[in-house]
């Protein structure tokens, strides 16, 4: 372009990355979904999403085929949590409103379980530090918070904890979050997956033998109905013929409308209270600082969808479209996530790496597969397992393994599951607790705060149990 202009060509050039990487990003989510039909990844457990994310990987400069640019992956890196907004803002649109009477069971419940695997990964971070790092590699002690701050908290919380973490004498806190948070999102999609394929052949699930592809299996016709009469009434329970196109771009328009109306609504509020925090300053300054802000994005799908109801435009929301545009955020989130990890930060420290990744490992599965069972109401499972994929890798991790739990929607996961992110997220996963941690680790001592969690631990889960308890015993 010899004749264009040095600013045009920038505006160009600065345009044209974007829309690369964005349509680069598709490409590889539509070649990895390909591939994992052809090779039937699902069956296994294993997410189209993270094949789609590897063979982004190997296409990376740093890949074995290098066809993309730096500027490429880093547009991609800064991905994924826009799209886990978009991911928060569909939930709470896409269904009616519960009732508070019929959501305080499931939602207590699932507040508890919660909490028991936060705290519980406090508890054994410091368990493996204090018995096992200290003594034979002499670890800052510090390290004790990283299952929780990369588990729980993701890539975002283990970068935005690196300058306290310094301040206390930790320098490479921020690089190991970020490598924990790395093996976190890898362990949560596959275990997970491989767990959700042994809870449908040990008929853990809600919906039986319900296949991945997420078509039940057809109902026995009912004693006394003849033939014909089947028929007859499997054809009036045919799918209506689908909208003409304009309609169903209307339909498209107004939904990705009001999804951008919660995403706004948490986009302000964000910035309403880092202006309050800069005014109050201390700790709720630190907290706010690192808000992430899909909580308030799911605050905004709440408020958009009470307003909808209230004013009887409801069937305003498409339950598909709303429920479809999550589902390719969340795996467009995956793909992005695992194409941009840096390997080399696996390399230094693995050894204490691999001791906290097993140990956060391990207490995920336990409270997953020995107390959701004995906490959570009905379809304990598809409940259980979106808090494991959520406490393990990312929120979309847990709604990736639910989709393939629960194909159909028929557990009712998503609302307790969802209104649980709004009240906890400001505790754990990057909030309060995140951010005073490392501080109390520092004041009291890594034991009087294992302790301290262990006495945490007790109190919910065992809180968790006598709820179930009372709601099994006769009236």
């Amino acid at each position: 372009m010899p004749f264009i202009p040095v600013s045009v060509r920038i505006l160009v050039e600065a345009v044209e990355t974007p829309a690369v990487a964005l349509v680069a990003l598709g490409l590889v989510l539509v070649v990895g979904r390909s591939l994992g039909d052809v090779l039937g990844l699902r069956h296994w457990g294993i997410p189209e999403a993270l094949l789609a994310g590897v063979l982004g990987l190997l296409v990376a400069p740093a890949g074995l085929v290098p066809l993309l640019s730096q500027p490429v992956i880093d547009i991609w890196d800064q991905l994924p949590m826009v799209l886990l907004t978009l991911v928060f803002a569909t939930l709470l649109l896409a269904k009616p409103l519960p009732r508070p009477a019929g959501l305080w069971r499931p939602l207590s419940a699932q507040v508890l379980l919660a909490l028991t695997l936060a705290f519980g990964q406090y508890l054994v971070g410091g368990l493996v530090v204090l018995l096992v790092l200290q003594p034979l590699l002499g670890v800052h002690p510090l390290m004790a918070c990283l299952i929780e701050v990369a588990y729980e908290g993701g890539h975002g919380s283990a970068a935005a904890m690196g300058a306290s973490y310094a301040s206390l004498g930790f320098e490479g806190g921020e690089a190991l979050g970020l490598a924990m948070a790395t093996v976190g999102l890898l362990i949560s999609t596959v275990v997970g997956g491989l767990v959700v394929v042994l809870a449908r052949s040990r008929g853990w699930l809600m919906g039986g033998s319900t296949i991945a592809s997420g078509v039940a299996n057809p109902p026995e016709p009912e004693e006394g109905v003849t033939p014909q009469q089947a028929e007859a009434l499997a054809a009036q329970a045919e799918p209506p013929l689908p909208p003409p196109p304009e309609l169903r771009l209307s339909a498209l328009a107004l939904n990705l409308a009001l999804t951008g109306l919660a995403v706004a609504f948490g986009v302000v509020a964000l910035a309403g209270l880092r202006r309050v925090a800069d005014h109050v300053g201390g700790g709720l300054a630190m907290v706010v600082d690192v808000f992430p802000v899909f909580p308030l994005a799911l605050v905004g799908s709440l408020l958009v969808r009470w307003l909808l109801e209230r004013s009887g435009k409801d069937h305003w929301v498409s339950t598909r479209v709303q429920n479809r545009l999550g589902t390719v955020s969340a795996d467009l989130l995956i793909t992005a996530a695992t194409a941009c990890l840096d390997l080399t930060l696996l390399a230094h420290d693995w050894m204490s790496l691999t001791a906290l990744a097993l140990a956060g490992l391990a207490w995920n599965l336990g409270v997953l597969l020995l107390l959701a069972p004995r906490i959570l109401p009905s379809a304990w499972f598809e409940r259980g397992i979106i808090e494991f994929g959520q406490a393990t890798g990312v929120a979309a991790s847990g709604l990736l393994l639910l989709r393939m739990a629960d194909p159909l929607d028929r557990s009712e996961a998503l609302q307790p599951f969802s209104i649980k992110q709004l009240l906890l997220q400001p505790i754990v996963a990057g909030g309060v607790i995140t951010v005073v941690a490392p501080l109390a680790v520092s004041s009291w001592g890594l034991p009087a705060w294992t302790g301290l969690c262990l006495a945490l631990v007790l109190l919910w889960g065992g809180l968790g149990l006598a709820l179930m308890a009372g709601s099994r015993s006769p009236a």
